[in-house]
């Protein structure tokens, strides 16, 4: 598949101006603005019924927005609906059809309905099953797939005319751990192929590794957009770090509490590992390792922590804080 390329490199590729749409009365999105650039993983979180699925329907053109402006690479969503179909590919989050067709067969369908002609239709299958690693299960009936291959299925479909913005609605959900694992790191080598990649989720840390940048939406509003480390700074709760050592080094807490910047230093279940939480206006994650390498801390892992995303992620959807 070809490398994608958006012809400005600091033009966003969806912009969402002031967009408010309502249902019999329920305002679903309320005055939502953010921004995703080229190349980007970018999260797109809330709780369930917080307005991803509308968002999402109209930055694919299935709904006009009531109010507000929607562009993806420029174009806007309802008065060039032919010219952002041709650039974008959606994932929804479950096979409602086709489960009686191979998964060669589901995907020549697709490549048929975009235009391909029958060579070029069998080199591209060929080239996203490879991608998605489906090639030995071309031949099985959907129906017959786990979930994690039927989403792999799916997301074969969405690459099938090559689009340059990927459309997921839930991609990782009630796949097993290793399913989960698999998808992300497909996703993490369509970003190195230029894609540029919106995920809707309800679960923060499980992006927390794979997106760059993020928005999180509550009851139809936008209550951050920004870069997922700039997330830590949003909330009220301070960034926290997981400092995992090879074994117990006697009065190391206190130790780490005298470094610039420390907020607190707990340690996890009486094992050689510590929650490290410090003021980022202070310190940040590098010094802050760099600190415990030369108090002599014998470090064999350095990760955030999970607990502070869901904190953040808590704080600003009951809290409202901007």
């Amino acid at each position: 598949m070809s490398n994608s390329t958006n012809g400005s490199a600091t033009r966003p590729v969806i912009e969402v101006d002031d967009v408010v749409h309502s249902y019999k009365g329920r305002r679903a999105l309320d005055h939502v603005s953010f921004k995703v650039m080229p190349q980007s993983l970018h999260g797109f979180v809330g709780p369930n019924g917080a307005g991803k699925t509308t968002s999402l329907k109209i930055i694919c053109t299935l709904l006009r927005p009531q109010f507000g402006i929607v562009k993806v690479f420029g174009h806007d969503v309802v008065d060039e609906q032919k010219l952002v179909r041709r650039k974008i590919g959606f994932m929804p989050d479950h096979f409602s059809t086709y489960r009686q067709m191979t998964v060669y067969e589901y995907l020549d369908f697709f490549a048929a309905a975009y235009g391909l002609p029958f060579a070029q239709r069998t080199q591209v299958i060929d080239e996203v099953l490879a991608l998605t690693d489906m090639e030995k299960r071309k031949n099985d009936l959907i129906s017959g797939l786990s979930r994690g291959m039927q989403q792999r299925t799916s997301l074969a479909r969405v690459l099938v005319n090559d689009p340059e913005l990927l459309l997921l609605d839930e991609p990782a959900s009630g796949l097993d751990p290793r399913a989960r694992i698999e998808l992300m790191e497909i996703l993490k080598a369509l970003r190195s192929m230029g894609k540029t990649i919106f995920i809707s989720s309800h679960i923060l840390p499980e992006l927390a590794e794979l997106c760059d940048s993020v928005t999180i939406i509550d009851k139809g509003k936008v209550m951050y957009s920004g870069s997922m480390s700039g997330l830590q700074t949003s909330s009220n709760e301070y960034p926290t770090w997981r400092v995992t050592l090879d074994s117990e080094v006697e009065g190391i807490a206190e130790r780490i509490m005298g470094l610039p910047g420390i907020i607190s230093v707990d340690q996890v279940e009486g094992r050689p590992d510590y929650r490290v939480a410090y003021d980022w206006t202070v310190t940040d994650r590098n010094s802050l390792l760099r600190g415990i390498l030369d108090l002599g801390a014998p470090i064999t892992a350095f990760t955030e922590d999970k607990r502070h995303l869901n904190d953040a992620f808590m704080d600003l959807t009951t809290k409202g804080v901007k």
